[in-house]
């Protein structure tokens, strides 16, 4: 199960996985993600008629827009309650429960593989692109995307404090690097025509506290900082974010192939 779906598992009121919805959409509705989903739809050099596979579909997003390209897409993601917004947001969509190292697909069955922010939650992302491999035709292709939390940026006055938060955060990651590493998996995994981009995101406004909040908190659980300090930095963020100061650069690496 991936980091969002223990997360989802966990949420035992309604208003919880609103809350969390919502951090999404207002993630999803950030100029650079819309550009960066529109890339991968790029990437993946769309034909009406064709099948593409969203993997780790969240709230299903993309599926709604790549259905608007002409093809059949099919979102899938683990966490059933991810799977549940995705078909009441979308009931004209196909939203499935299924896992990337088993997908709901016969061999050779889709012509469009894409997974955005997922592969560094995996257990086993190599068995993952086994499984792509498995169920893309000849000339299909596969667009990763993801973020590297090893080097994720946040400016703080107390620069050895904010390193040490940033580092705890990305511990907590399954494979917090594995998005530096697209363009070799794809070569490693067979795929022909791989070509790779690097992007970022920067944040300065409240969302980026909410997930600066976030990182704290891992910090303060795993004991690399202590509750005064990790209180003390969330309270230097809020006041950035109020100053226009606040600056948390995310970068992103994409990468594409053919089957």
């Amino acid at each position: 199960m991936s980091t969002l779906g223990r997360k989802l598992a966990g949420v035992s009121k309604q208003s919880d996985l609103q809350a969390m919805v919502a951090r999404l959409d207002s993630a999803d509705d950030l100029s650079a993600l819309v550009a960066l989903r529109r890339r991968s739809y790029d990437l993946l050099r769309l034909r009406p008629g064709t099948t593409v596979v969203d993997v780790g579909t969240g709230t299903g997003r993309a599926v709604a827009e790549l259905l608007g390209y002409g093809v059949r897409a099919i979102g899938v993601d683990t966490a059933e309650a991810m799977i549940g917004v995705a078909r009441r947001r979308y009931p004209h969509a196909d939203f499935r429960m299924a896992s990337a190292y088993r997908l709901p697909f016969r061999d050779m069955d889709v012509t469009g593989y894409r997974a955005d922010k997922v592969f560094h939650q995996l257990s086993n992302p190599v068995a993952a692109i086994t499984e792509a491999v498995r169920v893309l035709a000849p000339g299909g292709r596969i667009v990763l995307a993801g973020q590297d939390w090893d080097t994720v940026a946040v400016e703080g006055d107390d620069a050895t404090l904010t390193r040490r938060i940033v580092q705890a955060r990305a511990d907590t990651i399954a494979h917090p690097t594995i998005a530096r590493t697209y363009h070799e998996m794809l070569r490693d995994g067979g795929f022909g025509e791989v070509e790779s981009e690097t992007h970022s995101l920067v944040f300065t406004d409240a969302l980026a506290v909410d997930m600066l909040r976030g990182f704290a908190h891992a910090a303060l659980k795993s004991g690399a900082v202590t509750q005064a300090e990790s209180h003390t930095w969330i309270d230097e963020q809020r006041r950035r974010a109020l100053d226009g100061h606040l600056r948390l650069t995310v970068p992103l690496f994409v990468a594409a192939g053919t089957a």
